[in-house]
């Protein structure tokens, strides 16, 4: 019998240490494969080079990505803990298609029974968004904003060819506005629900898994 092709590992990007602990604390039960939790730092520039920096390694040029933590809802009626499925980002250079949506949407909600999630366009910023920009941004049709889910896609497919998809956790709402994301706590909803969840990142990567070249 022949050998089986290795199979291309998964990144998964954070920007935030609490969002890196829930990551890691959440436990590698059901991964296919090498995982790899890359806190990459605030913002887009810091986003864009720590991805591409790591994807630079040929242990992991071929990775599936995966760019999570928490984001600002944009969309009335959001609540901290709902989840985010982006269809695709945006930023001022672009946009990226994201991978697997359908699946993810339903792996959530075995993984979270009860959280509601919500699909669409996740579009980047270079700094925390508050008050009447966030009615801006929904008007061109986007219904979460963080500061660089965008920036790590676009690296990602930049880099090569690749799965890619992004998942967010609302931590703040046009009627729930916090007044710094930076200061989010393990006690929040938010937390727990980024902690529970990589069960679903698992059984994406795994259906997207490319053979390693």
């Amino acid at each position: 019998m022949g050998t089986q092709p290795a199979r291309a590992p998964l990144l998964i990007a954070c920007a935030l240490g609490i969002e890196q602990l829930a990551l890691r604390t959440g436990g590698r039960a059901g991964a296919d494969g090498p995982v790899t939790v890359l806190r990459t730092g605030m913002g887009p520039a810091a986003a864009g080079r720590s991805v591409a920096r790591v994807l630079a390694d040929p242990a992991l040029r071929d990775a599936a990505v995966l760019a999570t933590g928490f984001c600002a809802g944009l969309a009335p009626g959001m609540h901290p803990g709902d989840l985010v499925v982006a269809e695709e980002t945006r930023d001022p250079r672009g946009a990226v298609r994201c991978v697997g949506t359908g699946l993810l949407v339903e792996e959530l909600g075995r993984a979270v029974p009860g959280r509601t999630v919500h699909t669409g366009p996740l579009t980047g910023s270079d700094h925390v968004v508050r008050g009447q920009e966030r009615s801006g941004l929904r008007a061109t049709g986007a219904i979460a904003v963080d500061m660089e889910s965008a920036a790590t896609l676009l690296s990602a497919v930049r880099t090569g060819a690749r799965p890619v998809a992004a998942v967010r956790v609302v931590v703040d709402a046009p009627e729930h506005e916090l007044v710094r994301i930076g200061t989010v706590r393990g006690g929040i909803s938010a937390f727990r629900v980024l902690r529970s969840i990589l069960p679903a990142f698992f059984e994406w990567h795994r259906s997207s898994l490319l053979p390693r070249r």
